[in-house]
């Protein structure tokens, strides 16, 4: 059995810092197994600090425990998930130890350091020492998937090259890999596959991409005969600093008992109140919801939409886990709830409804000045509608992309900039 630690300490980048600083510690009660969290009194007198995320961990001294189920959301977002949790216990396979017995903050200790967002879990206050990682290619990687999946160890040097990306969540097998300066997450075929996941969800991702969804840049490879998925990891940036994110399960306060509770009216809510750029995000999240839907991608859980954290204000992430799910027939049902009247059918039609306000009380992805036009639109987007361009110019955001626009659809950029393209996305 792994020993039991009782405290961790968490170090997080700053907004635009390219080395970590110590933000506090967590510590487990060992008879309740609840996780609190205590600020650094060093880190609340620095003048750049950041709140872990808010509500969930304001700025106070003393000790704060978690307000939904063992561990806050924020934390917990950086936790390895089922996979990473595998990987782990792969380790501890000598020690005939299950999920359930693994002390929580042993994920965290044990995980990965390039973990996503912008956290980190040391034993130390005092030195930040990053997990060891060792460069291994993807036909290595693939084969290490495999054995982990079987439950067959490890030699220590394909150990590290697994563990360096066993802080990435999600259930199926991947790995972290960096490709001449890009930082990707490599997906793998599980061996119990039926069909190629993999594939399919290289196509999902592409077409969103292609009807002007913000979603991560991917790439299709192969190793050792079986297909890799590369996708381009969003919260890294050039100079080697880091972006905080949270999951909408940590925004809308819920744990992973409740996750079932999620809805995609409560959301819009969240970011008409809290978000950068409210009216073009609910029109960015309407598109994805019908997306979904008529991809069959029904693994819409919370933890699958993510947002930027600044210290303040929240900025949806791109899209990512577009992955179509096998149908049985009939109509099949979205993991979160699409109204406020708890509707989760897999139906375009339900979802216009309840963008526009008809036949419930919920205005589920529409800005308050948006009418039922705009609502079609998104719609069609997603189901692939084409626009006609009749006309372009430069940009006025100076991006150096230039504007096109469609005699029934609102302009966009050629760049496809987020911050671009949302801000003057209206009617044209």
């Amino acid at each position: 059995m792994p020993s039991e630690p009782r405290e961790a300490f968490v170090w997080i980048w700053l907004p635009g810092a390219v080395d970590p600083v110590v933000a506090g510690r967590l510590d487990r009660d060992p008879a309740s197994g609840i996780i609190s969290f205590t600020y650094g009194q060093s880190y609340l007198e620095r003048e750049d600090r950041i709140s872990l995320y808010l509500p969930e961990l304001p700025l106070v001294r003393g000790e704060i425990a978690a307000a939904a189920g063992n561990l806050a959301g924020c934390i917990a977002d950086a936790a390895p998930d089922s996979w990473g949790q595998r990987v782990i216990l792969n380790r501890h396979s000598s020690e005939a130890v299950d999920t359930g017995d693994l002390n929580p903050l042993v994920y965290l200790l044990e995980s990965g350091s390039d973990r996503i967002g912008a956290l980190d879990f040391q034993e130390s206050p005092l030195e930040y020492v990053p997990r060891s990682k060792r460069h291994a290619t993807l036909a290595e990687l693939v084969e290490s998937a495999e054995k982990v999946e079987r439950g067959t160890p490890l030699s220590p040097e394909l150990d590290l090259a697994l563990l360096h990306g066993s802080s990435v969540g999600g259930a199926r097998p991947k790995a972290l890999v960096d490709d001449r300066g890009r930082r990707l997450i490599a997906k793998f075929s599980s061996t119990a596959d039926t069909l190629s996941v993999v594939k399919a969800e290289f196509v999902a991702m592409e077409l969103a991409r292609r009807v002007e969804i913000e979603a991560a840049p991917v790439s299709l490879a192969s190793a050792d005969g079986k297909d890799v998925l590369l996708v381009e990891r969003f919260d890294r940036l050039a100079d080697g600093s880091r972006l905080a994110i949270v999951s909408a399960l940590t925004i809308l306060g819920l744990d992973e008992v409740a996750a079932r509770y999620a809805s995609y009216a409560a959301l819009a809510d969240q970011i008409r109140a809290r978000f950068t750029e409210p009216a073009s995000t609910l029109r960015e999240l309407f598109a994805r919801i019908t997306f979904n839907v008529l991809c069959s991608n029904t693994d819409d859980h919370a933890r699958n939409h993510a947002a930027f954290w600044d210290g303040e204000m929240l900025t949806l992430t791109p899209a990512y886990d577009i992955c179509p799910q096998r149908r049985a027939g009939g109509v099949t049902n979205q993991l979160m709830a699409i109204g406020k009247d708890g509707f989760r059918e897999s139906r375009v039609a339900g979802c216009v409804a309840r963008a526009s306000g008809a036949g419930s009380s919920s205005t589920l992805t529409r800005p308050r000045a948006t009418g039922a036009s705009e609502v079609r639109w998104s719609s069609s987007r997603a189901a692939g509608g084409r626009r006609s361009a009749i006309g372009s110019a430069g940009c006025p955001r100076r991006c150096r992309g230039s504007w096109r626009r469609g005699p029934t659809s609102p302009t966009a950029c050629s760049r496809r900039s987020r911050r671009c393209r949302r801000a003057r996305r209206s009617r044209g």
